[in-house]
């Protein structure tokens, strides 16, 4: 593939595609370049004639954390750099939306902000048990323009939708379930990328074209009632990165973060 990057991976099983968000020393937190690679590749694995599937998943022990501090800080000074972030996140989407293969998020650990409209954004949803999903944008003093105004509403009451998103609380594997945002928790961790990979391969084996086709349909339904959410939550998030309550929050994040020892990996 075109523009190969550290960040994110692609790896082969047969016809299925694994692809690993790959910064694990920052609990994959989206990186200016992990945010450009993901905006790409779902074009480049549409024009891979050999897939028929795909599994996204994160390395080490979380999915994703979100925006990578370090990166959310520069947003708040340069407005190039906005600018383009908000078109990286509209591009993820409605590539993401008619991406023509069927996804499986496994969720092998956190998956916040950014990362969880990753797995929202996926067609089959896997979590470990101890994963959560968070969509904390309000609480940093955001809008949640990347996926979450959109995507939870598509899966969940907008009562549960209004609890999540406004408190910025976390959602436990067993709950996610519950409230349709994941299709099943796997209890042992080791178990989890097997029962993905099966379950990709299950679904590479249907008819290719029926599948195709049921997809673009579903995503004709995803894009009818997304269109004005998203681009309102985009115009949104893009104004309240430099709100003095964001700007507060995350420098304060930021330094904590730069205080904290690193923790050690558990792969």
């Amino acid at each position: 593939m075109s523009d190969v990057s550290p960040a994110l991976t692609v790896a082969t099983d047969g016809d299925v595609r694994v692809v690993t968000l790959n910064r694990p020393d920052r609990l994959n937190g989206v990186s200016e370049e992990l945010h450009r690679r993901l905006a790409q590749v779902w074009r480049e694995l549409a024009e891979d004639t050999e897939a028929r599937a795909v599994v996204l998943t994160g390395a080490g022990r979380a999915f994703s954390a979100g925006g990578d501090f370090d990166h959310l800080l520069r947003h708040h000074d340069d407005p190039e750099l906005r600018e383009r972030s908000i078109r990286l996140d509209r591009t993820i989407q409605t590539e993401m939306i008619h991406f023509p293969l069927p996804v499986i998020a496994t969720v092998n650990g956190p998956a916040v902000g950014l990362g969880c409209s990753l797995a929202l954004g996926c067609d089959l949803v896997l979590m470990a048990e101890d994963a959560y999903l968070a969509d904390p944008h309000v609480s940093v003093g955001l809008v949640a323009g990347d996926g979450g105004v959109t995507l939870w509403p598509l899966l969940t009451s907008l009562l549960r939708v209004k609890e999540y998103l406004l408190t910025g609380d976390r959602v436990p594997a067993a709950m996610a379930v519950e409230l349709g945002l994941a299709n099943r928790v796997v209890p042992r961790p080791a178990d989890l990328m097997r029962e993905a990979l099966a379950l990709a391969h299950r679904l590479a084996a249907q008819p290719a074209e029926a599948l195709r086709a049921t997809k673009a349909a579903l995503a004709a339904v995803v894009e009818q009632v997304s269109r004005g959410g998203m681009e309102a939550a985009l115009l949104a998030e893009r104004s309240t990165m430099t709100s003095p309550d964001h700007i507060r929050v995350i420098r304060d994040l930021a330094s904590r973060a730069h205080r904290r020892p690193a923790a050690p990996q558990k792969d």
